[in-house]
């Protein structure tokens, strides 16, 4: 009987983090590794399976049918791996990890966050604050919360790694259409907010006429007002309530909204074991958020 061939750890993680991050020079640089490393690992990687993993398209790397097979089954196993060791690290240890994020993330991945962190840590408290973006950065910056997801350009917030680019989408109610002649109708947070200033230039520039139909500092609120049909709003598309939707720019006579960065921080450099275990979770729900 052959012996069977034991995939090597590390080069999962490589192979797995240079896909979530759209690229193998950004996983060079969280892994603390070399460019021709990462590419001699996935050389290795091929060899262990035999098979091409991935293409060239352009300029780019895409993944093969095989690729896609082994990434799926490489995030289970790193997942597994990672849950294993954070369990037998966190031992009977108490203590509380404080934990702020942006509200569109809250309900949305959340419990499938706490859920694994809950598994692998049950001695842990989690304290979350569900917050606007300069609040989550003055909390970090304070050292009041250990981890936050933060939008945008968070300059003077501790040691920010960025996780992702994620589409600013113009959302409504379903079969919404713009009235003839009317200034756009709109329902945004108070100012600062990214989300809004994106709006309101992309407006400007289009010169498309707008009013402020309703402002709130609730996530809550502006699905509220769009839903009642008080104006349309600019967010991300994840976690829309049932009667909205992302509406189409080309159909509806908008202009196209850019992206926004979306990045981790923390308040310690060297964080405990746990706020690195959630901060892993944190990496790994993001880079699995999609696209659209």
């Amino acid at each position: 009987m052959a012996t069977p061939t034991n995939l090597d750890m590390d080069v999962l993680r490589s192979f797995a983090t240079g896909f979530e991050l759209g690229s193998f020079a950004r996983a060079a640089a969280r892994l603390g590794r070399s460019q021709s490393a990462i590419s001699s690992q996935l050389r290795k990687l091929e060899a262990q399976v035999g098979q091409r993993l991935v293409r060239k398209s352009g300029r780019s790397l895409v993944l093969t049918p095989a690729g896609e097979s082994l990434l799926s089954f490489a995030r289970r196993i790193l997942d597994l791996n990672d849950t294993a060791l954070a369990a037998l690290a966190a031992g009977a240890v108490g203590g509380t990890v404080r934990l702020g994020l942006p509200q569109d993330f809250a309900e949305a991945w959340l419990p499938g966050v706490l859920g694994r962190f809950g598994r692998a840590h049950p001695d842990m408290q989690v304290e979350l604050r569900a917050e606007r973006n300069a609040r989550l950065i003055t909390r970090i910056a304070e050292a009041t919360l250990d981890l936050a997801l933060v939008w945008g350009d968070a300059s003077g917030a501790a040691a920010g790694e960025h996780l992702a680019d994620l589409p600013i989408r113009w959302i409504g109610p379903r079969g919404w259409s713009r009235s003839p002649g009317a200034p756009l109708a709109l329902a945004l947070f108070e100012a600062p907010c990214a989300f809004r200033s994106a709006a309101l230039a992309a407006l400007d520039q289009a010169g498309i006429g707008w009013r402020l139909a309703c402002t709130s500092p609730s996530l809550a609120g502006l699905w509220a007002a769009a839903e009642a049909g008080l104006g349309i709003t600019a967010r991300i598309a994840i976690g829309l309530p049932e009667p909205l939707s992302v509406l189409d720019p080309a159909v509806a006579g908008l202009p196209a909204l850019p992206s926004i960065g979306l990045s981790l921080h923390c308040a310690e450099r060297r964080p405990a074991a746990a706020v690195a275990a959630l901060a892993n979770l944190l990496r790994a729900a993001v880079a699995a958020v999609p696209i659209r």
